[in-house]
């Protein structure tokens, strides 16, 4: 290798390291305004509530808060109760999002099926879907399966909508050079529109987590016995908002983390694709 190629080499991975280290630093630098925006937001609410500029009744305040998390850990009886709802909404969201794929798949091979079914998507996607619930509740009882399907009704529609419109939007030039060299619609779909919506198809993980959340909780307020929301309504019987507030914190902070984990996974598929 001559002298100036080495030369060029040096500058380019130079820029490559520089780039990197920028990213890190504007990555470092989001993190911690978001952390400082979450500790200001604490302070300011233990504040308000210790000087009753907030009826602390209905709002309590973090460090009443902490305690009755830390209660319930102590006493065993959180864990069960996070187990529960943790494995309803791991079910609620796998099998909405391969449900909903597979829908979408489907109706993106039958134009006719895909005519004759849009509008009852539409419409079954705007309704509430706890007016669903009680249907669930006595065709499936008052359980684990009536919860999952009360996720199912909101991740599957969801999730087959976003897939099957990331279908359509592949570039049709692509569609038209593998019927030009004779290629059939499923050598279509592997090798051009599923390739070309991966991206989309990962992308709809992130949605679902928090489909799966709102569809777990839900089902969990009309029928549970155990679980977050179970424990929410509880909190709201009882006239026990601080018991509400740290299930809804808890709520926050797993859902963060299975977000968090999805966007690993998200990452990890994405790089090995390129």
């Amino acid at each position: 290798m001559n002298p100036k190629q080495e030369k060029r080499d040096e500058w380019m991975g130079q820029l490559h390291r520089n780039h990197i280290q920028q990213v890190a630093r504007w990555r470092h630098q989001v993190l911690a305004v978001q952390l400082s925006m979450l500790v200001c937001m604490f302070l300011l609410w233990e504040v308000a509530g210790r000087l009753r500029w907030i009826d602390v009744l209905l709002f309590s305040y973090p460090s009443k808060v902490f305690a009755q998390i830390g209660k319930d850990i102590a006493s065993g009886e959180l864990w069960a109760h996070v187990g529960v709802t943790v494995g309803e909404t791991a079910v609620g969201f796998l099998l909405g999002t391969l449900v909903g794929t597979l829908l979408a798949v489907l109706i993106w091979w039958s134009p006719f099926l895909s005519k004759v079914l849009d509008p009852y998507m539409v419409v079954f996607n705007s309704m509430p879907k706890v007016a669903l619930g009680p249907i669930f509740i006595v065709m499936f009882g008052a359980g684990f399966t009536a919860i999952v399907m009360t996720t199912l009704s909101i991740t599957v529609i969801i999730t087959t909508l976003v897939v099957y419109n990331s279908f359509n939007e592949v570039d049709p030039n692509y569609i038209k050079v593998i019927r030009t060299f004779g290629g059939e619609r499923s050598e279509i779909f592997t090798k051009v529109v599923l390739p070309a919506s991966f991206p989309a198809i990962v992308s709809t993980l992130k949605v679902n987590v928090g489909m799966a959340w709102v569809g777990v909780i839900v089902g969990e307020f009309l029928v549970a016995k155990q679980g977050l929301g179970y424990l929410i309504i509880y909190g709201f019987q009882v006239f026990n908002f601080t018991l509400v507030l740290s299930s809804l914190l808890i709520i926050a902070a797993v859902a963060t983390a299975m977000y968090q984990l999805v966007v690993y996974a998200e990452r990890k598929m994405l790089a090995g694709r390129r």
